[in-house]
């Protein structure tokens, strides 16, 4: 597999920014509430497959990582706990609709949304169920988290496709908010500085929200159906892929696209990451793209050889991205070359979730895989 690369002068210094929140676990979507997709781990060597786990179902959503114990849920509608050094199942949860979501980990529940259209609460020890939510539809995103206006409660932002963005209390399950738009919700909303949330949907708008009251602060408009989350830098700038085949830079304070990047005519499903100056985000073209962050130009394209719609994530200096081709893979930051390749058996759609070394993704014949980087000797 090869890179391409554009014939332009690279920066020495990738990585001169650290984003917010580089988490050691995974606790949620694309691993923190900026949904930036980075981690300080690395990732440079070939990891080996240490365990697998048959969830009998398709895996499309990705896993998040907390206290020793992987949580994924599949397409029959269970959520999994797994722990994380074998692959053993520690429980597990029924729901009535298929668990595309990404659990969020919160003052111990596990936080998760379902095709029945529920959010649920379950306890991250037992599975046992603290509450439920029920929204007008399905619930295809993972959620996020922000404190109240006070600091004294854990609110939780969820978007369903009842058309809503739904802010419910963590500790009582009990609705704080809601805000309507004209169209389904996919993606995680994204939170921006100054106590707001950005996420787009099937109404082809981006919409800035404030977080203590729930109302439309600003918009943007896509252009096109948005299917994926946003991901926000640690200097506040925010980036989208959508179905109009284009990857947006996006001003949110003066609410307007930045610059529009298109290679080839596939829609983004991606979800994009960011590390330092550049964006990384999977493309319908089977590719992975390299982007300059402050200007939209191209720096280099991966090839693989299927589909890129699941999100690629950020390990120090390698990104991982899985494809429909079957395989993960790790790609040199740097210039996009490849580093390894972990062949799955199956279309990888899912997100990979990172941790301790760890690398945990689903496949789409219902296997969870837990890769393992080699230990680096002392």
């Amino acid at each position: 597999m090869r890179a391409f690369l554009m014939p332009r002068i690279l920066s020495a210094c990738l990585l001169a920014a650290l984003p917010l929140g580089a988490f050691a676990d995974w606790p949620m979507h694309r691993g923190n509430p900026q949904l930036n997709g980075f981690s300080t781990m690395s990732a440079v060597d070939a990891p080996k497959e240490e365990w697998s786990f048959s969830a009998g179902k398709p895996v499309k959503g990705g896993a998040a990582i907390g206290g020793g114990r992987v949580f994924v849920g599949d397409d029959a509608g269970v959520v999994h706990a797994l722990e994380l050094d074998s692959g053993r199942e520690q429980w597990s949860f029924k729901t009535e609709g298929p668990v595309e979501a990404t659990p969020l980990l919160l003052g111990g529940l596990v936080l998760v949304g379902s095709g029945d259209g529920k959010l649920y609460a379950l306890e991250s020890a037992t599975g046992a169920k603290r509450w439920e939510y029920v929204t007008g539809d399905k619930i295809m995103g993972g959620a996020n988290t922000a404190k109240s206006p006070d600091g004294k409660a854990d609110w939780i932002f969820v978007g369903s496709y009842d058309a809503q963005l739904h802010c419910v209390d963590a500790a009582t399950g009990k609705e704080v908010w809601t805000l309507g738009t004209d169209n389904y919700i996919n993606g995680t909303p994204a939170l921006l500085p100054g106590g707001e949330l950005i996420f787009g949907g099937c109404d082809a708008q981006l919409r800035i929200v404030s977080t203590a009251t729930g109302k439309q602060v600003r918009e943007i408009e896509a252009e096109a159906y948005v299917a994926s989350s946003v991901a926000v830098a640690a200097d506040g700038g925010a980036y989208v892929g959508h179905y109009g085949n284009l990857v947006l830079g996006l001003d949110v304070k003066e609410a307007k696209v930045a610059w529009r990047y298109r290679d080839r005519n596939f829609p983004y499903v991606s979800s994009a990451a960011v590390a330092g100056e550049r964006v990384f985000i999977g493309g319908g073209d089977k590719r992975l793209h390299c982007i300059e962050r402050t200007t939209g130009r191209g720096i280099w394209q991966f090839a693989t050889r299927g589909k890129v719609d699941g999100s690629p994530v950020v390990c120090d200096q390698t990104v991982l991205v899985g494809s429909a081709d079957g395989r993960l893979y790790g790609v040199a930051v740097a210039d996009g070359q490849e580093r390894w390749a972990a062949d799955l058996g199956a279309p990888v759609s899912a997100s990979p979730a990172v941790s301790d070394g760890w690398i945990i993704v689903g496949t789409e014949d219902g296997v969870v895989h837990g890769l393992r980087q080699p230990l680096k000797k002392p």
